[in-house]
């Protein structure tokens, strides 16, 4: 059986060969991975230098990025799974294709998407990239931020209606319309958004399912949200919130 050769592969072999231990010099590296000697030496110090491996002397620990990618990917499919059903009930009640986004940088990023099999014209896909001052779930995002003199009139009326509508943007007779969910965490923001036929879109019905479903996703992450001597969840930093008791179904 042939080893690998790429340097992209010889360096996942290489971290997984951490799975389980604390720190490796790289004698150890090279008998858990059966690489040539230079070659793991050269992709260590090239993963030392992008922070995936740290170098304390002689010895070797996955580093710090490592860490930091390990715990957004668990927050996201924290995130993925506590807004699936909910954003499978909205896309059953509107009949629209429904994503689900983080905020990443300068970019939204889609984490899901629920419908598209019933309208292949939309070609959006999980992992595409939109920017956030342009895109309707972008802006939905940018809500969840604190107040910034550099705000957008889009992001500002984000804010104090909490959804963003974008009718016929992308294409003629349908629109989007996006509604900020919160922070995952203490770090990334979330939204989800609502793409189908602009009459159904526009509807106030749906507007306030999807607010619904925001919140319903806020308080699936975080339990404490479930309710408030104030009668609605959510506050003014951007995350959603309705009034205590309306069914969302």
């Amino acid at each position: 059986m042939e080893g690998p050769t790429g340097t992209l592969q010889r360096a996942a072999v290489i971290l997984d060969a951490f799975t389980g231990t604390d720190h490796m010099n790289l004698s150890q590296v090279v008998a858990a991975t059966g690489l040539p000697r230079t070659s793991v030496h050269r992709v260590l110090e090239q993963l030392v230098a992008l922070r995936w491996v740290h170098r304390d002397g002689m010895d070797y620990r996955l580093g710090a990025r490592m860490i930091e990618l390990g715990a957004a990917a668990a927050r996201q499919n924290v995130l993925r799974r506590a807004a699936l059903p909910t954003l499978q009930r909205l896309h059953r009640l509107s009949g629209c294709v429904v994503h689900l986004g983080i905020r990443d940088g300068a970019d939204a990023v889609y984490l899901d998407k629920v419908g598209g099999e019933s309208a292949p014209h939309v070609r959006s896909r999980v992992g595409d990239r939109l920017p956030l001052s342009t895109s309707t779930i972008g802006k939905a995002l940018l809500s969840v931020e604190s107040l910034s003199p550099s705000d957008s009139p889009d992001v500002v009326r984000a804010r104090e209606l909490r959804m963003v509508a974008d009718m016929e943007r992308c294409m003629k007779g349908f629109g989007c319309v996006a509604v900020p969910i919160g922070r995952i965490g203490e770090s990334e923001a979330a939204a989800l958004s609502v793409f189908g036929p602009t009459a159904r879109v526009g509807d106030r019905r749906l507007l306030s399912a999807a607010q619904a479903a925001a919140a319903e996703i806020l308080r699936h992450l975080d339990p404490a949200r479930r309710g408030a001597a104030t009668g609605t969840v959510g506050n003014h930093d951007g995350t959603a919130g309705r009034p205590r008791g309306a069914a969302f179904v």
